[in-house]
């Protein structure tokens, strides 16, 4: 039977779960603190520019943890990295069920963050380079699959423990219950292999021999010599460093920025972190706004699945123009609620319509499109790029949303749910002039289709 048609071996999917395992925390991480909005305003007494720096100070940490992993991941390895992200979120979420006034829970989730930054770029290299060609699109999108889910269970999380009346401690419960999955992810770390890429990198191949046997990997010493002659190409190519600012990688440049502004530009970040008080402001109680938002997280992880099994059928620019209109008109439809302070019953349909049209396109596609329209010579820094493009405006937008954030009926109660579906207007036209479809067209021939589309007169 040929490799191409082998199913992963058991060892291969425990090591890909495991790993992916560091998405789960990423998701929940990110979101959990939508059901502690409330509590911790009134609480600390924070007006609309502190809560937001608050909400916001998770994702200053996740930029610094993006920009700088990839050196201890290399000097490292990828599981001790990945063991040492399990630490941050232990540390981070243990931190804040204990924090004693507003600036150390701030601290406390900016570790966090470190943690979240570390983990998107950790997880996702481990997982590349520990499975088969043919299997690594699918095994790599255990990492996706688990953020949506960390989400999901974020959400079910903070619902649950709402219904447990913990009175003024619920905040620290909802905060400080992910130190069990962070101690249980450090835990499951230690039972898989190093990366066998990485392995060959610190010399010590007979360790990566082993791994590849044991993930069933048809051709270890092949795959060894594979590895050994990548390495060998990627020392050369960085002893001439590619500027990627100049003119001839404009195009790319420009995609990557923004295709990972407009992600954030429809508010999803913003959106998902103050859910909660979003339904408050509609004026829903605390359970209901708690378990409609349970019922977005389904919705999400359900429409983000979605765009993952179609997304090599469809193609990329046609799932972004369908979920920029339709989460432009979900927005228009929230901004209307808002603004006349009627018909509240629609506001949980209009976010599930929302979520979904989000998940199916700026979700699954953002991270597949930056990775494949920069060229191999500039492909990381490329990388970096739109990832800190998108952690900055996420952390910019989630800080900014409360100081314009108004109970539904006040004057400009609808301005920022107006703002972002005008964003998905702008989105929409620059797709359509300046974004080219990717879908099956090889890596190697990509730089060459945007040299030609980037020279072409403006018309």
């Amino acid at each position: 039977m040929s490799s191409q048609n082998t199913a992963p071996n058991s060892f291969l999917l425990r090591c890909s779960l495991v790993a992916a395992l560091g998405g789960l925390l990423f998701g929940f991480d990110t979101v959990v603190i939508s059901g502690a909005q409330s509590q911790l305003k009134e609480l600390f007494d924070l007006d609309g520019f502190m809560q937001g720096f608050m909400t916001a100070s998770a994702l200053i940490g996740t930029v610094i943890g993006a920009l700088f992993a990839g050196k201890p991941g290399d000097r490292l390895g990828r599981k001790r990295c990945l063991q040492w992200a399990g630490v941050l979120f232990f540390v981070s979420a243990a931190g804040c069920a204990v924090a004693w006034n507003f600036w150390s829970l701030v601290v406390f989730r900016v570790i966090g963050g470190l943690g979240i930054g570390g983990s998107t770029v950790i997880c996702p290299m481990y997982l590349a380079e520990i499975a088969p060609p043919q299997w690594r699109g699918r095994l790599g999108a255990f990492f996706q699959f688990n953020i949506v889910l960390g989400i999901l269970l974020a959400f079910l999380s903070n619902y649950i423990i709402g219904l447990l009346d913990f009175g003024a401690a619920e905040w620290r419960w909802k905060l400080g219950v992910e130190a069990a999955p962070a101690l249980a992810f450090w835990l499951f770390l230690k039972g898989i292999p190093e990366s066998p890429r990485w392995l060959v990198m610190a010399g010590r191949p007979g360790e990566a021999e082993n791994v590849f046997v044991q993930t069933g990997a048809p051709d270890a010493a092949a795959q060894i010599a594979a590895v050994q002659a990548s390495l060998e190409a990627e020392a050369g190519q960085r002893r001439v460093s590619v500027p990627l600012f100049q003119r001839i990688y404009a195009l790319p440049v420009f995609l990557a920025v923004s295709v990972a502004m407009f992600n954030q530009l429809d508010g999803i970040n913003a959106l998902l972190y103050y859910l909660n008080p979003i339904f408050g402001m509609a004026g829903f109680d605390k359970v209901s706004g708690d378990l409609q938002s349970v019922a977005i997280g389904a919705t999400n992880l359900v429409f983000t699945m979605l765009g993952m099994a179609v997304i090599d059928r469809v193609g990329r620019k046609p799932l972004l123009l369908a979920g920029a209109a339709g989460t432009g008109v979900c927005l228009l439809g929230v901004a209307w609620i808002f603004t006349i302070n009627q018909y509240h019953g629609a506001l949980v349909w209009l976010l599930i319509g929302y979520i979904a049209c989000h998940a199916f396109s700026q979700g699954a596609v953002i991270w597949v499109y930056i990775s494949e329209i920069f060229p191999n010579a500039v492909r990381a820094k490329g990388q970096t790029l739109g990832s800190s493009t998108h952690w900055i405006m996420a952390a910019a937008i989630s800080w900014l949303f409360p100081v314009f954030a108004k109970n539904a009926g006040e004057p400009g109660a609808g301005i920022p749910f107006y703002f972002f579906a005008a964003m998905m207007l702008l989105q929409i036209i620059v797709v359509l002039r300046w974004f080219p479809e990717t879908k099956g067209v090889p890596l190697e021939e990509m730089q060459a289709r945007l040299a030609g589309r980037q020279n072409q007169p403006v018309k």
